[in-house]
């Protein structure tokens, strides 16, 4: 019964078919809830995933370095401790210092060079010229892979000679006079251009072999700024640098990516806190759209419900017909929501429909990580909402007497 009345809603008064277009407009108010709730979840998601990826490629999970801003001694022996926790996959060594980079007398930039083994694997597969190598060329000039925030801004592409100064001098980081600063300098090529969208790191990072940077900054052989730790389980990263705190105290020092980066986690936890609650509204209020429908209904069917009643169908029953139609336009509305919600987030992977400042959102386009969960989740919470809406207009259809309903003009 709850089924006839959803398809033939319009009733059997002249005039009444605006009520199969209310019927229409709850079942699509709970599709296009879904859809937006799946849609604005998967984007929070993808951005999350996005971001950490980003960052998590310039410096692993959890960074080991000196509290007292200098370098880590015996860099060879801590790797290989640290090597030996069960939750790390990989350790790797990095020297970095602030310098100036130039190309011209005019072309002068900060940049904070990275000395490491090999480039990240993150920013190798995000090289739009050249390579990731650091050989030298033909004039005996290192390699260096730079941003392309970096290279824009020095005007420059691969295989330009650049020139990097370096202040810091054997013995410490403060100088004792402005007179004794001498720059130690270095001719470079550029090797590679890397490009992320994290503005602030294309700007800022170049990449270089790490016994060239070594040379640069007057590091021992055994001296690293800081290691770089990537673990099985990114879960396990604070757990993983108290044990190394605690293990070799002060002044080592053990932070993870979440920490050292706490600026960019916190915009991307706001968006997962507010983003979908605000859109949560959407299938809220569609869910009580669903009462004013059904009593539209109720009203239509008056006469049927007193019919009913008089022939001893108990008040059970009248209640369970129009909490079944709740639960028909939920379930319809859901499943409309769904296919449409996987139809979006498939054209926004294929065709980038939604672009996006990359200054602001560190991407060029929303990404989408769909995620089956979300949609398990959705639904069964969707479909409670109609069906507790769907209560009231039963309950009030069940207390009709029949009489009065018979009667009922």
């Amino acid at each position: 019964m709850a089924h006839r009345y959803l398809r033939g809603s319009d009733g059997v008064r002249a005039g009444s078919g605006f009520l199969r277009f209310v019927m229409y407009v709850a079942i699509g108010g709970v599709a296009l809830g879904v859809a937006a709730l799946l849609l604005a979840l998967s984007i929070v998601r993808g951005f999350s995933r996005e971001i950490e990826a980003k960052i998590v490629g310039f410096g692993a999970h959890v960074q080991v370095e000196n509290m007292q801003d200098a370098p880590l001694g015996q860099a060879n022996v801590l790797m290989y401790e640290l090597a030996q926790f069960p939750e790390v996959a990989h350790v790797a060594p990095v020297v970095t210092e602030f310098a100036l980079i130039r190309r011209s007398a005019t072309d002068i930039d900060g940049v904070a060079v990275w000395g490491t083994d090999q480039m990240p694997a993150y920013l190798s597969d995000h090289l739009v010229a050249g390579s990731y190598r650091f050989d030298p060329d033909a004039q005996g000039r290192q390699g260096l892979v730079i941003g392309r925030t970096l290279a824009d801004l020095l005007g420059v592409s691969v295989g330009d000679g650049v020139t990097v100064f370096s202040m810091r001098h054997a013995g410490g980081f403060e100088l004792p006079s402005p007179t004794l600063m001498r720059p130690w300098v270095k001719a470079f090529h550029v090797a590679g251009i890397y490009e992320t969208s994290l503005s602030n790191f294309d700007e800022i990072y170049a990449f270089t072999d790490i016994r060239t940077a070594r040379t640069l900054f007057d590091y021992a052989p055994t001296e690293v700024s800081r290691l770089d730790l990537t673990l099985h389980d990114v879960s396990q990263a604070d757990s993983v640098a108290l044990r190394i705190e605690d293990r070799y105290g002060f002044p080592v020092m053990a932070r993870t990516i979440y920490q050292v980066y706490s600026g960019l986690f916190a915009w991307v936890r706001l968006q997962q806190g507010i983003i979908p609650l605000i859109i949560g509204i959407i299938i809220l209020v569609a869910a009580f759209n669903i009462v004013g429908t059904l009593l539209m209904i109720i009203l239509e069917h008056t006469q049927s419900i007193g019919i009913l009643a008089s022939m001893g169908a108990p008040a059970r029953m009248l209640r369970r017909i129009y909490l079944y139609l709740g639960l028909l336009v939920g379930v319809i509305g859901i499943g409309i929501g769904e296919v449409l919600a996987l139809a979006l987030a498939w054209l926004q992977l294929e065709f980038a429909l939604i672009p996006l400042p990359a200054e602001a959102y560190y991407m060029n386009t929303a990404p989408v990580a769909l995620n089956p969960m979300d949609f398990i989740i959705v639904a069964v919470m969707t479909l409670l909402l109609c069906v507790g809406a769907s209560y009231l207009p039963a309950r009030a259809a069940a207390r009709i007497p029949p009489i009065r309903a018979i009667h009922f003009r």
